[in-house]
C-alpha cells in the first residue's frame, strides 16, 4: 500500500492515554497487541488514514499519524480495544503539528516516562514503527520524523546522563526483591514471559542480585530455552506453569496476554508468594491480590521508587531539552524545503524556457555571438540555490520567483 505524501505537519498527530490520568486497569483496556495492531492497519484506510504508528507499553498507549482530525485516529485505535472511543477521548491528549512531534521526542528521550529516563522505551518505539512500515503505513515525512527521534534519543543516551544508573520499569522490580526479600539465595524465582521486558529483568536478577535458581517460561517455548542457555538458568514449557507457580516463592509476569496467566486458583492455599507484574493489562487475575499469602506488585506501584539515581537525572534534563530542540528545528527546516521543492523545480524549468526562446535569447543577447554557450546550465542553477536560501529563510514565494527571473537575466 503506498504511503500518502504529507506537506502539512498541522496534519500529524498524536493521541494517547498514560499514567498520568489513567491506572493500570484503564491503560489495560486500550492495550494494543500484535493481532490488534494488525487488525487496526487494515481498517486503517476506511478512516481516511493511510500514514500512522501505535506504541503500546505498560505506561501508555498512543497512536501517531497524518489526518484530517485527531478524531479518526481515536475511532481508528478504539476499533480494536475493550475500552470504547468516549472514554479514551475524555482521557487523552490530543496535540497536532510542532506539539505532536515535541511529544514523541520527549517520550523516545524517557522525559514522559513513569520511571524518568527509562531507557526501554525506544526499544518499543522501534518495533511499532517498524512494523507499520513493513505494511506500508509510513511515508516520507513520518520516516523523517521517526529517525530524527532516534538519531536525538541515541545523542541523549551517549552524551549526557538521563539514563544514568540503573533504573527501569525492570529494574525497579529488582530493587523491590532486594529491599524486601530477605535471604534470596534460597528462593526459588520463576519468570513469565522472554520479550523485551521480561529478557531485561532476568538480566537483572543475575547481573544484580546474583540469582541462579530462576526458571522461565514463555508461550514460545524455544525463546525460554534460548534465554536460559545463554545464562545457564532452567526453563520449563506452559504445561508445566501450575506445577512451577506452586514450587516458586517469588514470580515475576512479563506476559503480553489479553487475559490473565496466573489466576487466583493457582495460588490459593499455597505458601507465601511475592509476584510481581510487569504486564499491561494485568496478566494476574484480581482475586489473587485479596489472598493472605499473595503479596501483589504492579508497574504503578513500582513507578514510585525514587532513590538518588532519579535526583541525577532530573539535572539532565535541559541538556536533553537541547539536544531535541536542535533535532526538531533540522526537521522543520527539511520541512520547509520540501515546501519549496515544487516553486522551485518550477522555477527551473521557466528559466530553462527563456533560455530557450529565440525571442528572449535575440533581444537580451543582441550583441554576444552564441549566447547558448554561455554556461546557462550553472547559471540556471546558481539562481535556484540562491532561491532556495532567501525562500528558507524568508518565506516569500511570489518575490522570490519575480526576483529569481531579473536575477537570471542581469
Amino acid at each position: 500500500m503506498p504511503a500518502q505524501q504529507h506537506t502539512d505537519i498541522s496534519t500529524f498527530f498524536i493521541a494517547g492515554i498514560n499514567y498520568k490520568k489513567s491506572d493500570a486497569i484503564i491503560r489495560g483496556q486500550y492495550a494494543i497487541n500484535p493481532d490488534q495492531y494488525t487488525a487496526l492497519l487494515a481498517e486503517a484506510p476506511q478512516y481516511g488514514i493511510k500514514e500512522l504508528f501505535i506504541l503500546s507499553t505498560c505506561n501508555r498507549t498512543e497512536i501517531y499519524g497524518f489526518a484530517q482530525s485527531a478524531q479518526e485516529l481515536c475511532e481508528l485505535l478504539c476499533s480494536q480495544t475493550q475500552g470504547s472511543v468516549e472514554n479514551f477521548t475524555s482521557l487523552a491528549y490530543i496535540k497536532n503539528g510542532r506539539k505532536a512531534i515535541e511529544h514523541l521526542f520527549d517520550v523516545a528521550a524517557g522525559l514522559d516516562s513513569q520511571i524518568l529516563g527509562d531507557y526501554e522505551i525506544i526499544g518499543q518505539i522501534k518495533k511499532a514503527f517498524k512494523f507499520s512500515k513493513e505494511q506500508g503505513f509510513v511515508g516520507p515525512y513520518l520516516e523523517r520524523i521517526v529517525n530524527g527521534v532516534l538519531q536525538s534519543s541515541k545523542i541523549i543516551k551517549n552524551t549526557t546522563g538521563l539514563s544514568g544508573g540503573t533504573v527501569s520499569v525492570s529494574f525497579a522490580a529488582i530493587q523491590y526483591i532486594k529491599e524486601n526479600v530477605p535471604q534470596l539465595d534460597d528462593k526459588k524465582i520463576l519468570l513469565l514471559g522472554t520479550g523485551k521486558i521480561g529478557r531485561n529483568t532476568c538480566k537483572n536478577l543475575v547481573d544484580y542480585l546474583g540469582a541462579r535458581n530462576i526458571t522461565l517460561i514463555n508461550r514460545t517455548e524455544n525463546k525460554a530455552a534460548e534465554l536460559a542457555a545463554e545464562l545457564g538458568l532452567q526453563f520449563a514449557p506452559m504445561e508445566a506453569l501450575a506445577k512451577q507457580i506452586e514450587e516458586a516463592a517469588i514470580i515475576l509476569v512479563a506476559t503480553n496476554s489479553a487475559q490473565p496467566v496466573i489466576l487466583e486458583s493457582h495460588v490459593i492455599n499455597g505458601t507465601d508468594k511475592l509476584i510481581i507484574d510487569l504486564s499491561i493489562p494485568y496478566n494476574v487475575e484480581a482475586a489473587a491480590h485479596l489472598l493472605p499469602n499473595v503479596t501483589l506488585i504492579n508497574v504503578d506501584e513500582l513507578s514510585k521508587i525514587k532513590d538518588l539515581t532519579l535526583q541525577k537525572r532530573e539535572a539532565e534534563i535541559p541538556k536533553a531539552k537541547a539536544i531535541i530542540a536542535e533535532h526538531i528545528n533540522e526537521f522543520l527546516n527539511w520541512h520547509q524545503m520540501r515546501k519549496n521543492v515544487p516553486v522551485l523545480k518550477a522555477m527551473k524549468i521557466k528559466l530553462e524556457q527563456m533560455h530557450s526562446c529565440n525571442l528572449f535569447i535575440n533581444t537580451l543577447y543582441a550583441d554576444i555571438t552564441s549566447p547558448r554557450n554561455v554556461g546557462a546550465e550553472e547559471k540556471i542553477q546558481k539562481v535556484i540555490n540562491g532561491m532556495a536560501v532567501k525562500m528558507r529563510n524568508q518565506n516569500q514565494r511570489g518575490c522570490h520567483y519575480i526576483e529569481a527571473i531579473n536575477e537570471y537575466i542581469a
